[in-house]
């Protein structure tokens, strides 16, 4: 899927609101692409006048820390049942290995598992479901979640935003670079052309006889 261009065929208002969706839907623990539809939306603000980056990572931030926080109710509420059901519903990413690394992570790290597994793909779907159903203490797993919401949306939006600006304007340089070299290669050569025929009819006028006189 180009979500990009998917992305370019919603009104820019209702960018915000798929960001949010897609990135509280994901970090329920529901495996949706929340990462890749925040760099797209993000690169789209580079370019685009209407989309606000400061608004989509306002956005994203929102969507994650409520996603968590929904997660971590329902884990708290469903327990190991409910992994083994979502094992069953989604094989691929709450296999029993799946659940026992993420688990082994939280029983490590704690709250900093919930932090820094806003940066790991499968982390992400597994953290809110997982504190809840570890029974963490809820004031820690907040705190967790809203620091790793700001950083890990925020930031992810913030770089994206900065590099699209910088190769937008890289390329505009580039660009103009490209045609002053264009045209210089086409006066150089239009010069060039110019000499050898120049050089071509000398020759010519030179090797033509000499008529006798009368």
């Amino acid at each position: 899927m180009h979500v990009q261009e998917w992305l370019d065929t919603v009104p820019p208002a209702a960018v915000y609101a798929v960001v949010a969706l897609v990135i509280g839907l994901e970090s329920l623990g529901i495996p949706l692409p929340g990462e890749i539809v925040l760099v797209s939306a993000a690169l789209m603000s580079s370019q685009h006048s209407g989309i606000n980056p400061i608004v989509l990572g306002a956005c994203a931030t929102a969507g994650a820390v409520i996603g968590d926080s929904i997660g971590y109710a329902i884990g708290r509420k469903g327990g190991r049942p409910m992994l083994a059901w979502l094992g069953k519903k989604f094989p691929r990413h709450f296999s029993e290995g799946h659940v026992a690394t993420a688990e082994r992570s939280f029983e490590k790290w704690g709250m900093w598992a919930v932090f820094f597994g806003r940066f790991v793909a499968l982390l992400r779907i597994f953290a809110g479901p997982l504190a809840g159903v570890l029974h963490m203490p809820y004031w820690k797993f907040l705190t967790a979640n809203v620091l790793g919401g700001i950083c890990w949306a925020g930031g992810t939006t913030a770089v994206i935003y900065y590099v699209g600006v910088v190769a937008e304007d890289w390329l505009k340089r580039f660009s103009y670079l490209g045609l002053a070299a264009a045209v210089l290669i086409g006066l150089t050569s239009m010069l060039i052309i110019k000499r050898r025929a120049k050089k071509v009819r000398t020759e010519q006028r030179e090797a033509e006889p000499v008529s006798d006189g009368d």
